[in-house]
């Protein structure tokens, strides 16, 4: 298929009795992020690292940009570039020294690999920190120092493992903001993830991953859309009504009702009914809660309607992933 920077069917790996990958099936197209969603173990980790020639697969095949990654893994390796979830320079250089030994090894000349590593420490705010050991440097200057280093050459599909762990939220924009960046120049990027609002923010298409296998797969739209029509958050006034409130919006609005960790507040999903009508429905059904509300005595501070969060979306499609697995042992084991 053409205009896909990464295809894979029926994807396998196997460690002893563990099908890490468990035939996964993906379509990435070229020119823009693409999200690869899931918990600890579901896979992610193992997916990349047979795409970047790493790992070699146990089944299935995998293109890139319609190479063939076990026939032809040094084209491959030519078009790709991979940042791990652990910073992959040398602690006791600086980050310009960094930056300028790996440039030359990539084949730049003396002086233009001084160039570039300037080029790139000024982009990604490091100048003033060129001259320091990286061991020196925070956990977010460590991750763009990772990153910069992909990029010397700029590659045509840069994997992006979990970037953004344990960083402080002023780090993570900053690596938002230089992902988006790399993209605009062309770039294709599949990024691992376990935050889900990283994922909404930058990938236009993500694929959910558990158990091995993709769950789900779409636009953050489709993926929110297809848990249900819509999510009513309220906050109430007195936490001693939750109770009564999360008893009225579950029989109102017939769908899950989670309690957030704030003491006063509520959020439930509304159900789609399939029909073309869903929006107003679900406005119709939003304004009938916030009645039976009101007729109870209970005070609701804030009320807001919207699409559901990809944080339900995933709590939903895992939690259902989970109830078929166990369908299957007890199946397996009464057979």
């Amino acid at each position: 298929m053409s205009g896909l920077a990464i295809e894979t069917r029926g994807l396998v790996k196997v460690f002893g009795k563990t099908r890490a990958v468990d035939g996964i099936d993906l379509a990435v197209p070229a020119g823009a992020v693409y999200g690869v969603l899931g918990p600890n173990g579901a896979g992610k980790t193992t997916a990349v690292r047979m795409l970047a020639t790493l790992l070699r697969p146990d089944g299935g095949d995998a293109r890139v940009f319609g190479h063939d990654v076990l026939r032809e893994p040094d084209e491959v390796r030519r078009k790709v570039s991979l940042t791990g979830q652990y910073a992959s320079v040398d602690e006791d250089l600086t980050g310009a020294e960094n930056l300028i030994l790996l440039a030359r090894l990539l084949g730049h000349h003396k002086r233009a690999a001084r160039r570039r590593a300037e080029q790139l420490l000024e982009a990604f705010g490091l100048t003033e920190a060129a001259g320091k050991q990286v061991k020196n440097y925070s956990g977010g200057m460590r991750r763009r120092i990772d990153i910069a280093a992909s990029i010397l050459n700029t590659p045509k599909l840069l994997f992006l493992d979990e970037p953004t762990t344990g960083l402080d939220p002023r780090s993570r924009n900053q690596v938002w903001d230089i992902v988006r960046a790399v993209v605009s120049h062309g770039t294709t990027v599949l990024l691992t993830t376990q935050y889900l609002d990283e994922a909404d923010r930058l990938a236009s298409r993500i694929a959910v991953i558990d158990m091995g296998r993709v769950i789900a797969e779409g636009t953050p739209g489709e993926l929110k859309s297809s848990v249900g029509a819509g999510a009513v958050h309220v906050r109430l006034r007195d936490p001693e009504q939750r109770t009564e409130a999360e008893w009225l919006l579950t029989r109102t609005l017939g769908g899950q009702v989670v309690r957030e960790p704030d003491p006063v507040a509520l959020t439930a999903r509304v159900s789609a009914d399939g029909d073309g009508s869903s929006d107003r429905r679900t406005a119709e059904q939003a304004a009938a809660a916030l009645t039976a509300l009101a007729e109870a005595g209970i005070t609701v501070d804030d009320f807001s309607l919207g699409q559901p969060s990809l944080d339900e979306v995933f709590l939903a499609l895992t939690d259902r992933t989970a109830r078929e697995a166990e369908t299957t042992v007890d199946k397996e084991a009464t057979a």
